[in-house]
């Protein structure tokens, strides 16, 4: 797969939910020489237009979110701990003892009870949000304060590793999908489309709403990174996509029921084209499609995903060959949706 550096660039810059300008400064440096038109709104969305060859049939939006999951301090001890909640949905299980940077730059640990002072009890459980916090080093409140404030984010330690085709990093949901547009984005196309980078979806889908009340869009696709669940202690059942087996194509989800056409479509042309795909086999969670569909006079939608092992985590996981895959299918696909073919 080509250009790594570019998802590893992605991957190493802190975007978490409503303070997305690194990840953003990035998509607009990369996006100059392509886009025909490029606006940032007032949310923060980046809206760029890519002229194709032709003019587009139906006006195609698409769409990935830029920011990732967090945390937001929210108080600090006398003692100089920085008490926080979560931005976004992280599991309890996955934070004690992790490295965090605070506002980007302060490193940090979550600190929780040691486990030898735990009882029996609390050793079967995990440490609620609420009993975690932020170790910074500080002493106390007053030195605490000299570098942090409450309001202030912070994300996991950025982290990126491309080996044997395997790739593994901080914030593959979504950073996956914005590595596909800009992909996209910088080949010729065939017809005049619309990428779109959203911001905050993790904390309710609010930006790519606001984007599809500007573009107006016919059709979307949006672009994710998915939960790949065929990890030790899942069923082949219950595994909702695997690693390795190529694009996630949805057909419903928790906000939305997907363009039949579309779902069909995408998965034929797989099969046509030797595309790697699978069909996501849950109805689980929720994206950006969820508010674009239902935009204005709202738009035929499909998210088709990048499977991604453990997001939500510190490190996600997925195939150099899922990422070819996504790029290759949503070329095909858009190409017939803008040309009016579905």
């Amino acid at each position: 797969m080509k250009n790594m550096e570019l998802l590893e660039k992605l991957c190493l810059a802190t975007g978490v939910s409503g303070e997305e300008d690194a990840v953003r400064d990035i998509i607009l440096e990369e996006i100059k020489p392509y886009a025909e038109r490029v606006e940032v709104t007032p949310l923060g969305n980046v809206i760029a237009w890519r002229k194709g060859r032709n003019r587009a049939e139906k006006k195609l939006m698409l769409c990935a979110h830029m920011d990732e999951v967090g945390f937001i301090i929210n108080n600090i001890t006398g003692e100089g701990f920085l008490k926080f909640t979560a931005v976004g949905s992280v599991r309890p299980e996955v934070l004690t003892g992790r490295s965090v940077l605070v506002n980007g730059k302060i490193p940090g640990v979550i600190c929780a009870k040691p486990v030898h002072l735990m009882d029996g009890g609390e050793r079967e459980k995990a440490v609620p949000v609420d009993q975690l916090a932020i170790d910074i080093g500080a002493s106390t409140k007053e030195e605490a304060e000299q570098v942090v404030a409450i309001g202030d984010n912070a994300c996991f330690v950025p982290f990126f590793e491309a080996v044997g085709g395997t790739v593994k990093g901080k914030a593959l949901d979504d950073r996956a999908g914005c590595f596909v547009l800009l992909e996209l984005m910088k080949e010729e196309l065939e017809y005049d489309t619309c990428f779109v980078f959203s911001v905050q979806e993790e904390i309710g889908m609010r930006g790519a709403g606001t984007a599809a009340y500007v573009v107006e869009p016919d059709a979307a696709i949006i672009l994710e990174g998915t939960t790949a669940g065929d990890i030790a202690g899942v069923s082949p059942l219950e595994s909702v996509c695997k690693m390795g087996s190529g694009t996630a194509v949805s057909f419903m989800d928790r906000s939305t029921i997907y363009d039949r056409a579309f779902f069909k479509r995408a998965l034929a042309i797989g099969k046509e084209k030797e595309i790697p795909c699978q069909p996501k086999t849950a109805s689980a969670g929720m994206n950006d499609a969820g508010v674009i569909h239902t935009a204005k006079g709202g738009a035929r939608t499909l998210t088709l995903s990048v499977p991604c092992r453990y997001i939500h985590g510190p490190a996600a996981m997925t195939a150099e060959s899922d990422l070819e895959a996504t790029v290759r299918l949503t070329g095909a696909l858009m190409e017939e949706i803008a040309g009016g073919k579905l």
